[in-house]
């Protein structure tokens, strides 16, 4: 029986692919591949980083990349002076001697500051350490003990509550203290210790959750979860070479998978003058995947809460009467497939939820509704052909909203983010943005101005200052000059199209060249594969490097493509994941693929290979198992092989509940037999977004069907293994070796022959 072979030198016999006629692979290959970067992202000059603006005064700043390396410019949208935001020699010097570094002022230690003390000093941090300089006088001194950035809380955090103290919480008028005792809910008289039950109905097994309770506004009534346990499932893990001893170490983390029993979350409702509970009838959330926080209305009547059934085929905000402990759907979606509530989710409450700005695909794209909250019916508020990406800002005073979208315009990229601004009623729809390009904007704090700044993947950043009120434009901040990059061989990647499956449905992608590519040659192919439903992956905006074209650079053509089954376009053109993420857009994809080189006769896919990480590594892997016809080389990293073995919310939102034959048809693991052409697996031992594991029951199947693969496990590796992070430039080096072993069919270079990034 043929086992894996552990990957760890660069020997490699070569395969029955004919070798080029011309020098691909080389020393002097992989020498450009590697300088690409620092190369690159120094001569592409002007060009501006996201803007921070300054509350109340009408000012933003901003890093832009200069000769030798950044500037902190400082822009007054009143004015339009533009100036550096501080003397950069100065702080250089300052930071230089009490940080004990070597600092100039274009190669500051930091990319982002905060501005303190009305503008007069800023914080910085340098190596984890925090800093803080006046203006005035350029003193720095170390800040001792400065928190760090906070993170998203859990229950208790959100809207209508206070963060939860250890043990109690407090009414808003500071009057009494909700507690748990013997797990229920108990109140006490603030600073008391005598306390009355409002609970009877909990359990050491269905405990009254202290983070869950909300007091309402009024302090005449409280709601709270009592929480039901479910399986507490645990992967392990074995640390097989830790830095502080000699033997390896082992650890357990929590973490929940598709079909795993989930909390069960019994709302309840207690008015405090009476002492009365509600246990609230659950015929509208009978099989939660997932319920928010408990949320109050400001007049204290009611309690909301966002209810997404198991299964993610039914969301609803659920409205609590506080009176009656009722419960009424406000909105239910129910579609045939799933609610994509990853990244399409928006609701506004408006005037305490008497109307309602709610995000919904129910017309088969992503569009605004404007909803009653009394009697549910709903307004369109935006329509059309295309989808609504993003919303900026709700103005209840103004009734207009502030939102971007993509593919309102027709015949352009449907992928390029527009921002856009609407009336509640569907009125006045006025576009803020012009450009040909894929734009950010940053709103001023009081929505009189915004930055725009637009790019493409041909195009350097441009940032213009705008009038909130008509879009005018005021001033261009900056432009970005890469003159110098296309002297030093830099060729933006081409943008290119073809019809998918459907014969009709646009299908974008993008090609990289190597810089010294020679059209009467013939390339092997090779796909950069991320096909998660829940975004769009081909980039779209500028970038001087992107990691593609260091990998076109050792002899390949290098593109990416989004499919069918990614998000930002259609429901339909969504849905082709749903109960089938092993689709992941493969026939467009080859149908893509196809198209190019029906245009370009140097494009060979005779010769094409395919690699990605985490949801890319379980496409790349299906590349082999699924189209070995088309696909004959893949590198897959970290790879959730199958989707019963990774976590639940993310697994369970594409591929529903219950578990049924549809993920084993989707399973690298179960499909592994098919395998044909040439694999190296890359896994972390310690990846703690996917389960290890998942990529070693694909490695047991393969040696059961006694396929010949590639194996690198990467010791301490996390779930960056295999492409940066804690195995540095090793896993990408890897990588180019396997691609030029077995599409190239010649020996790479001895790794001593050149240096690696």
């Amino acid at each position: 029986m043929k086992m894996a072979n552990f990957v760890m030198t660069v020997s490699a016999v070569l395969f029955a692919v004919s070798p080029p006629t011309f020098s691909q692979g080389t020393v002097a290959d992989y020498q450009r591949a590697s300088a690409l970067r620092a190369s690159y992202e120094s001569l592409a000059l002007h060009v501006a980083g996201p803007v921070s603006w300054i509350e109340n005064n009408g000012r933003f700043w901003y890093r832009k990349s200069v000769k030798g390396g950044a500037e902190f410019i400082m822009v007054d949208a009143v004015s339009l002076q533009k100036q550096a935001a501080f003397d950069h020699e100065k702080l250089a010097a300052a930071l230089s001697r009490e940080a004990r570094g070597k600092y100039s002022g274009l190669t500051l230690p930091f990319t982002t500051f905060r501005f303190l003390d009305n503008q007069q000093s800023i914080q910085v941090a340098i190596e984890g350490a925090q800093w803080r300089c006046t203006l005035a006088d350029y003193a720095c001194r170390r800040i001792e003990g400065a928190p760090a950035g906070g993170g998203r809380g859990g229950r208790g955090g959100g809207p209508g509550g206070a963060p939860p103290q250890s043990d109690r919480r407090l009414s808003p008028d500071g009057k009494w203290e909700a507690v748990i005792q013997n797990h229920n809910v108990a109140l006490r008289a603030a600073g008391s210790q005598a306390a009355t039950m409002l609970s009877f109905d909990g359990s050491e097994g269905s405990s009254y959750d202290l983070r869950s309770i909300q007091w309402s506004p009024d302090s005449r009534k409280l709601a709270a979860y009592r929480v039901t346990p479910g399986y507490r499932r645990e992967v392990h893990y074995v640390q097989s070479s830790p830095e502080d001893q000699l033997q390896p170490k082992h650890s357990t983390l929590v973490y929940a998978k598709p079909g795993d029993i989930l909390d069960i979350e019994q709302p309840a409702i207690f008015l405090i003058e009476t002492r009365r509970q509600h246990i609230v009838d659950r015929a509208l959330f009978p099989n939660a995947y997932e319920m928010s926080p408990l949320v109050w209305r400001k007049d204290s009547s009611a309690v909301t809460f966002e209810y997404n059934q198991r299964g993610h085929e039914l969301y609803r905000v659920i409205e609590i009467d506080a009176a009656s402990g009722r419960a009424r759907a406000v909105i239910s979606e129910e579609p045939k497939t799933f609610f994509s509530y990853s990244g399409k989710k928006y609701r506004y409450d408006v005037d305490d939820g008497k109307e309602i700005v709610w995000m919904s695909e129910r017309d088969g794209w992503n569009h605004l509704y404007l909803y009653n909250g009394a009697s549910g019916s709903a307004a369109q508020i935006t329509s059309g052909n295309w989808v609504v990406r993003s919303v900026t800002r709700t103005s209840e005073e103004s009734r207009q909203i502030w939102f971007s979208a993509s593919g309102m315009v027709p015949g352009k990229d449907p992928y390029f983010v527009h921002f856009y601004r609407i009336n509640f009623d569907g009125t006045g729809l006025t576009a803020l943005t012009e450009a040909d390009a894929n734009h950010q904007v940053s709103f001023s704090p009081d929505m009189k101005y915004y930055v725009d700044t637009y790019s493409r993947v041909d195009l350097a950043p441009v940032m213009e200052l705008r009038q909130a009120s008509d879009g005018k434009s005021i001033m261009e901040v900056e432009r970005g000059d890469i003159s110098e990059l296309t002297k030093a061989g830099w060729r933006a990647p081409e943008s290119f199209m073809a019809l998918g499956r459907d014969g009709r449905t646009d299908i974008w992608g993008v090609i990289f060249r190597p810089t010294n590519f020679d059209p009467s040659k013939k390339y092997p192919v090779i796909e950069s594969i991320y096909a998660g439903p829940h975004s769009s992956f081909v980039p779209k905006s500028f970038q001087a490097f992107n990691a593609m074209q260091a990998q076109a650079e050792v002899g390949f053509i290098v593109v990416q493509i989004d499919g069918m089954g990614t998000s930002n376009r259609s429901k339909a053109f969504h849905d082709v994941a749903w109960k089938n993420i092993g689709d992941a857009g493969f026939p467009d994809r080859i149908l893509w693929h196809k198209a190019v080189a029906a245009k370009y006769p140097y494009y060979d896919i005779t010769r094409v290979g395919i690699y990605g990480g985490s949801a890319g590594g379980q496409n790349a892997l299906g590349g082999l198992l699924f189209h070995p016809e088309f696909y004959k080389v893949a590198v897959s990293y970290a790879g959730c092989h199958d989707n019963r073995m990774d976590k639940i919310w993310w697994n369970e939102q594409w591929m529903g509940w219950p578990i049924g034959p549809h993920y084993s048809a989707s399973s690298n693991v179960d499909n592994a037999y098919r395998l044909q052409g040439k694999l190296l697996l890359v896994v972390g031992e310690l990846d703690t977004n996917v389960d290890p594991s998942s990529t070693m029951q694909v490695v047991n199947q393969l040696i059961k069907h006694n396929k010949d693969f590639d194996l690198l496990v990467v010791p301490g590796g996390e779930h960056a293994a295999g492409r940066s992070g804690e195995t540095g430039p090793y896993g990408e080096h890897k990588r180019f070796d396997f691609f030029v072993c077995h599409l190239l069919g010649v020996n790479p270079p001895p790794w001593q022959s050149f240096e690696t990034r």
